[in-house]
């Protein structure tokens, strides 16, 4: 494992000069900061979100600030919407270079509460999170595989493939299988894919945050996570833009972890062994514990809000805060 510090992160963005970036996900959160930084550095932006007004309004600033941009409504779990974008991309620069999968969710439909039919029957659950942050993620990069050799004309040409992963990736977040089961998956399908994408000289990563603040995580578990370091959206945008602009053949295929405000850490394709796992949990068992508050607090929260409403609900957020304040 290579600790690699934010200065080392904008070794290569001069790469990233007149390359088309595709993203999902880039009209909120780190998918924007990511398209900003990109077009900062030259990059041409096509962006596809479903909120598509967000969308247009960051293009919008990549135009005004000189850049060139553009802006698709696209529901990642509808493979034509995510074509389409792809599509975008062809018509209007004529090639992709860089695609990043940074569409995803947050743990929905709590997989772990059996709803029951008039007949008393079990329900399916509702795999809304799967559907988003893994099917969603195999339409991006099954298009990838098409669209970043489509019109190449120099094989040693920059081409990339990230994916967004999460410390789910490696660590089982309580309250969240469904998140952690997409999250597994996310880094497996970026090791499967890597022998097969680097003969066609095609990078892939797979970058793997811990909370950061984003509108994907609620409110409520900002609040309870006071005190717990949270991963600084720019430092995971700049590690996105680094692990697709790095040159060097030996990371290629690697994970990018970042813990909580400390550097990133570069897991190499060779040391996806036990004893990694070891290390990374030795820093994330500290913090796993706030998580566990976290989901009691979640679940205890939801139980609430069923039996008395929003009221009591925000009274009882605002007397914990003050509370936990007061110790």
């Amino acid at each position: 494992m290579t600790a690699v510090q934010d200065s080392d992160l904008l070794a290569y963005v001069d790469r990233l000069k007149d390359k088309v970036l595709v993203i999902t996900g880039g009209a909120n959160g780190i998918g924007k900061q990511t398209v900003l930084d990109a077009a900062k550095q030259g990059a041409k932006i096509v962006i596809g979100d479903r909120d598509r007004t967000s969308a247009q309004e960051v293009a919008n600033e990549i135009v005004r600030a000189g850049g060139q941009a553009h802006a698709v409504a696209c529901d990642v779990s509808d493979y034509a919407q995510q074509r389409n974008v792809f599509e975008l991309a062809i018509e209007r620069f004529g090639s992709v270079d860089i695609v990043v999968a940074c569409a995803g969710v947050s743990e929905i439909g709590g997989f772990e509460r059996i709803r029951t039919d008039d007949k008393g029957k079990p329900l399916p659950p509702d795999l809304k999170t799967v559907d988003i942050n893994l099917s969603g993620s195999l339409y991006t990069a099954h298009l990838a595989i098409h669209y970043l050799q489509l019109n190449r004309r120099d094989r040693s040409s920059l081409k990339s493939l990230i994916l967004l992963g999460s410390i789910a990736s490696w660590q089982a977040i309580p309250g969240g299988p469904l998140y952690t089961a997409s999250k597994h998956a996310i880094f497996g399908v970026m090791r499967s894919l890597h022998p097969t994408l680097d003969i066609h000289n095609i990078r892939i990563a797979c970058v793997q945050p811990f909370f950061a603040d984003t509108a994907i995580v609620p409110s409520y578990m900002k609040a309870f996570l006071s005190g717990i370091p949270l991963t600084p959206v720019p430092r995971i945008a700049a590690t996105i833009l680094h692990s697709a602009a790095d040159p060097r053949k030996e990371t290629n295929g690697c994970a990018w972890a970042l813990l909580d405000d400390g550097p990133v850490i570069r897991v190499d394709e060779g040391e996806f062994k036990m004893g990694v796992y070891g290390e990374l949990d030795k820093r994330f068992n500290a913090l796993n514990k706030g998580v566990k508050g976290v989901v009691y607090v979640k679940n205890t929260f939801e139980d609430l809000f069923r039996s008395f409403g929003a009221v009591l609900l925000i009274i009882a957020v605002l007397v914990g805060l003050y509370l936990r304040r007061g110790a």
